[in-house]
């Protein structure tokens, strides 16, 4: 136990993924329940809402995070204690943000809803979940604090509550609407998104308001770091989620090219991004725990100078998420069709599942090699590598869809994913050679 309380990435690792297995196992039967309960089409609707929550949520909330979490581990590694200041400071920023965000989305729901994700019956549902934008915001910036200090027992428990929260509420509306033989729509699966965000940040703030009393007022002198720090990241976030909302809603314009009609490219759309990459990422909640405590372990580490540390986790964070990324390609690769068959009843998905097998190699190795470079201070070049690979995918959407269907999409996952990866083990092999040239001797 004492050599646990040693080694925080271990220890925060095996909480966030205790945490984040729980978490994606609620989520997985959610996702088949939600299939069977709304269809195909369904699931294609709901899954259109998703650039609008990740463009929202990189405007308002997503650089913030970071930068407090790298800002006060290096406070730590500073003072020997953590600093309360930078979280104050970007609560200032973020909060207002995401006001300003909550009420475009909901004043222009219908303009978004029929001009830009291209189908109007998403407008209803924007309006519900622009409410969760400033509660995202507090709930992120708060999580940055506790990564920041590498405890991770409130995020962890903060995310599973909202799981929680929003399948109770679904699984319960449900239940009474079938009892007064309604019929539900998708929205209520919106409903519970607002509910279960509700709930994670009321239980993060609740964690955390006493000592925010304490360092109510903003230190003046943190602004500028932190924004410094905030807004490339903001504006790669913005940039990356706008290429990326240009895909999504591209997915079933082209299908339709394709020759598919409105229902069949939606529900082709929906058992795609609904069914088989949900369970693709299944695994993926080990190598996220991992990522978000490398940032502010690499920072500290890089900020006392202590090279070897920064070499030994890195190391062995790639060894790890590379064998992980194999073993779980094989199992998708044998087991895809039975998943997608007994899952979710499609036939589809299982196709789709063992096509995407190939990805988990990469995929599950990028996310940690995102936040090893960016606690190396070098989120310049990250931005610029994922903007290449993306638009690899928008190559591939606007060009092999029309032509080949899905089929020509899910080459251009596997085409963009590979090229990142190799792109980032290339600058990190150059970014350690540097620092090791240049290390005092």
């Amino acid at each position: 136990m004492k050599n646990l309380k040693q080694h925080p990435l271990i220890t925060g690792t095996i909480v966030l993924t205790a945490t984040g297995l729980i978490s994606r196992v609620i989520g997985f039967f959610y996702r088949i329940y939600l299939a069977r309960l709304f269809g195909e089409e369904g699931m294609g609707i709901y899954q259109l809402l998703g650039p609008i929550m990740s463009l929202s949520f990189s405007l308002a909330a997503a650089g913030y995070q970071t930068a407090i979490s790298k800002l006060i581990a290096e406070s730590v590694a500073r003072q020997g204690r953590p600093s309360l200041r930078p979280l104050t400071v970007g609560l200032s920023i973020s909060v207002p943000l995401s006001l300003l965000c909550n009420a475009v989305v909901f004043q222009y729901a219908d303009l978004i809803a029929g001009n830009f994700l291209l189908e109007p019956r998403t407008a209803p549902m924007l309006r519900m979940i622009s409410f969760t934008i400033p509660l995202s915001a507090v709930h992120a910036c708060i999580n940055g604090y506790f990564y920041g200090v590498k405890k991770t027992g409130i995020p962890a428990a903060t995310q599973l509550l909202e799981q929680c929260l929003r399948v109770g509420c679904v699984y319960g509306l449900s239940l009474l609407a079938a009892a007064r033989g309604q019929r539900l729509t998708i929205n209520v699966a919106v409903f519970g998104l607002v509910v279960g965000e509700l709930g994670s940040t009321a239980l993060s703030f609740l964690s955390i308001y006493r000592r925010l009393l304490n360092a109510l007022i903003p230190d003046g002198t943190l602004y500028r770091p932190l924004l410094a720090m905030a807004l490339p990241l903001t504006a790669n976030r913005i940039v990356l989620n706008l290429l990326q909302s240009l895909e999504s809603v591209s997915i079933p314009e082209k299908l339709r090219l394709y020759g598919y009609d409105t229902s069949t490219a939606l529900s082709v759309y929906g058992v795609l991004t609904g069914m088989a990459m949900p369970l693709i990422f299944f695994p993926n909640a080990l190598t996220s725990a991992i990522s978000v405590l490398l940032l502010p372990m690499i920072s500290e580490a890089y900020a006392k100078g202590d090279l070897e540390a920064v070499k030994k986790n890195t190391y062995r964070t790639v060894k790890y998420c590379a064998l992980l990324g194999l073993f779980c390609m094989s199992g998708f690769l044998l087991l895809g069709e039975w998943a997608g068959n007994n899952l979710f009843g499609s036939a589809l998905a299982g196709h789709f599942i063992k096509t995407l097998s190939f990805l988990c190699p990469f995929l599950y190795l990028d996310a940690t090699l995102s936040s090893i470079l960016q606690g190396l201070g070098i989120a310049g070049r990250i931005f610029l590598m994922n903007v290449f690979s993306l638009l690899i995918r928008l190559g591939f959407v606007f060009l092999a869809i029309p032509r080949f269907g899905i089929t020509g999409y899910l080459w251009g996952i596997l085409a963009s994913q590979a090229a990142l990866s190799l792109m980032y083990l290339g600058t990190l092999s150059l970014t350690g050679r540097r620092l090791t040239e240049n290390r005092p001797t």
